[in-house]
């Protein structure tokens, strides 16, 4: 949709007398980033956290991770006055009649279920201070069955004589392309919503609406089941892709080539279909983990072991990776100098979240080597969560005098990267491609010496 088209449709929802007005609980990635697209379709907005130093982030424009093009949209809506941030839940409770539930729901300490925690919290403050009537609508991924849960609590929390309505509407962000899908999403999911509830959320969701999103009405427990079924599904893709990999190599066959013809079937489509270092951040991992508990619970045995191979193969990967690094130096990278390009879980974030590049450097540096990462976005975040490694600040860092070079995130500059200058500066040309990106030809002739997972290796 164009500027022009978005501006306008801003312009009307601001100007219609009833256009409802929000809260977003949670203002990390999910909900900064909802906080902030309501604000750009003409809502006006409180986000709401307990977190005083993320809301004076906010509140000053600063949004604490990296995410293509949300940090212009901040500016421009805080400047208009319809986007504020708040610890005080009460008030903003108070002067609002739709509140969105985008908290937190982290694996568990002492397993794989979901953390309700900060989910049950939110709807409960937001239903104690209920002064109008209003929908309340969760957009955390939960188990399923959790939101029938969620309206008990609310039902015996809300004030009496309040027309109060529970509905799961889950989110569909990706990383590095969440305002995008936010603003235009492919699908809109509404589960539980009466009439009433359904008509408030048409009015919300208006403008994507306009231009072609459809929209899904269904129960709760399918709207709750939507989200990690589709993660649990690209997982499973992944992880598959991989496992074929392990086949081409024991066959001499190229996987990539492999992809792009299994790709042409309009039936599978060539999309997470690139073997490689496998999947990992804040979402995939969690999700199909909650899930397959709670397909435990349920009984549903034959979904918790398809999910647990999907688990164990996309972690192989990583110990692949590793042992392909001690190929290369001839069996020990102790006091070997190891370049690794990439420590966030995928290009365009700085989210290290299980990054299985930060995890593969994490266990060459315990096997003894000097390792050096570098990436664009995610150096400060990396280093946080994993002090004891190398950092360089440039491609050029990284490769210098390395024994072996690590491909682990597909950064467009890794991949466009120039091999025949950046031989010049390597120890030894040798190159593992974990994320089967690179131009191999190119590097071979260029002089490194060239492994891909599943890929021919001359």
């Amino acid at each position: 949709m164009s500027t022009q088209r978005t501006t306008r449709t801003a312009r009307a929802a601001a100007t219609t007398p009833s256009a409802p007005r929000i809260t977003v609980f949670g203002t990390g990635y999910l909900g900064a980033t909802h906080a902030v697209a309501m604000a750009e379709l003409g809502f006006d907005v409180v986000g709401v956290d307990v977190d005083q130093s993320k809301v004076d982030a906010l509140a000053a424009g600063k949004v604490p991770f990296f995410e293509p093009g949300l940090p212009e949209l901040l500016e421009k809506n805080l400047a208009t006055g319809r986007l504020r941030f708040t610890t005080d839940a009460a008030s903003a409770v108070a002067g609002a009649d739709v509140h969105f539930v985008c908290v937190g729901t982290p694996q568990q300490r002492t397993s794989h279920a979901a953390n309700l925690a900060y989910v049950e919290d939110a709807t409960r403050v937001i239903a104690q201070h209920l002064t109008t009537d209003a929908v309340i609508v969760g957009k955390s991924t939960v188990p399923v069955g959790t939101a029938a849960r969620l309206r008990g609590l609310v039902a015996a929390t809300a004030p009496a004589g309040l027309d109060v309505e529970l509905v799961w509407n889950p989110e569909f962000l990706r990383e590095g392309k969440a305002v995008g899908d936010t603003l235009h999403p492919d699908r809109i999911v509404l589960g539980g919503a009466s009439p009433q509830a359904e008509a408030v959320l048409r009015t919300v969701y208006a403008a994507p609406i306009a231009e072609g999103s459809p929209v899904v009405l269904t129960d709760l427990p399918t709207a709750e089941l939507v989200k990690v079924s589709a993660n649990a599904f690209l997982a499973t893709k992944i992880s598959f892709i991989n496992a074929i990999a392990g086949v081409c190599e024991a066959a001499g066959a190229d996987v990539t080539v492999l992809a792009d013809a299994l790709g042409h079937d309009v039936r599978i489509g060539r999309q997470f279909l690139d073997a490689g270092l496998g999947f990992g951040g804040g979402c995939l991992p969690k999700d199909i983990r909650a899930l397959m508990h709670r397909a435990n619970e349920l009984g549903a045995y034959r979904a918790s072991a398809l999910l647990q191979q999907v688990d164990e193969i996309n972690m192989g990967q990583r110990e692949r990776v590793v042992d392909l690094a001690l190929e290369a130096c001839g069996g020990s990278v102790l006091n070997k100098r190891v370049g690794v390009l990439g420590a966030a879980f995928k290009p365009l974030t700085d989210d290290v979240r299980d990054s299985p590049a930060l995890n593969v450097a994490a266990a060459l540096h315990l096997r003894g080597a000097q390792v050096t990462v570098f990436d664009p976005e995610a150096g400060d975040t990396a280093r946080r969560a994993f002090p004891t490694l190398g950092y360089g600040t440039s491609v050029d860092e990284a490769v210098e005098e390395c024994d072996v070079l690590l491909v682990l995130t597909e950064w467009d500059q890794f991949v466009g990267a120039d091999p025949q200058r950046l031989a010049g500066l390597a120890r030894h040309a040798r190159v593992i491609d974990a994320r089967g990106k690179l131009p191999a030809a190119e590097w071979r002739a260029a002089g490194w010496e060239f492994t891909g997972l599943g890929r021919l290796t001359a």
